[in-house]
């Protein structure tokens, strides 16, 4: 499937409603993933982007592990529509799992002091890039994605699943699956003071 780019942006939107059938194959979207981390700038060209790419059973998993890690949380009586919400990811084909190295950060923080309170901040920038490349790619192979933050309630019962390094702050996790729902239309508030031009 070819776009231009800003056909491929525009086209990104929150898929909500995902199923479990093949759009094209694992080592395709693996791809995908290894081209947006490894071409997504970073500051000072850190690479401290970390990715785990679940799948089938490995996928499914991981939403249990959110549904019993949100039960402790949330009033049994108002529990309903959480695991609703959860079996909705659950019901894509995988996940994308975002970290960040923060011994990356660290290192840059102690050679470069000047910049040390901005080093979090760019990882988090540069975080923010990689979901959007992901995102965008994977609808362009005719995927439906979303962007989801369970992160501080699970992240320990996610690296111990996973063997995952106790230096990776996990960032965000991005359900994927075939689009089986359009999304709502797109609402936009751009304005004059969204934007301002000076020549």
């Amino acid at each position: 499937m070819t776009k231009n780019f800003f056909e491929a942006v525009t086209e990104r939107r929150t898929f909500y409603g995902i199923s479990k059938d093949e759009v094209v194959s694992d080592d395709r979207i693996k791809e995908i993933v290894e081209h947006a981390v490894k071409y997504t700038p970073s500051a000072f060209n850190s690479q401290s982007a970390r990715v785990v790419l679940l799948l089938g059973k490995q996928h499914d998993r991981f939403w249990n592990i959110t549904l019993e890690s949100l039960r402790k949380v949330v009033p049994a009586e108002n529990f309903k529509p959480t695991e609703d919400k959860i079996n909705s990811f659950k019901s894509g084909y995988g996940s994308v799992l975002y970290f960040e190295d923060q011994n990356v950060v660290k290192y840059l923080q102690e050679q470069f002091a000047t910049y040390k309170d901005n080093f979090p901040i760019w990882s988090q920038q540069s975080s923010g890039m990689l979901q959007l490349v992901v995102w965008t790619a994977l609808q362009n192979e005719g995927f439906g994605a979303s962007l989801q933050h369970y992160t501080e309630l699970i992240e320990a019962d996610v690296k111990k699943e996973w063997n995952i390094p106790g230096n990776w702050k996990f960032i965000a996790q991005m359900p994927f699956g075939k689009q089986a729902a359009q999304p709502d239309e797109k609402q936009f508030q751009i304005s004059s003071e969204h934007i301002k031009v000076f020549k």
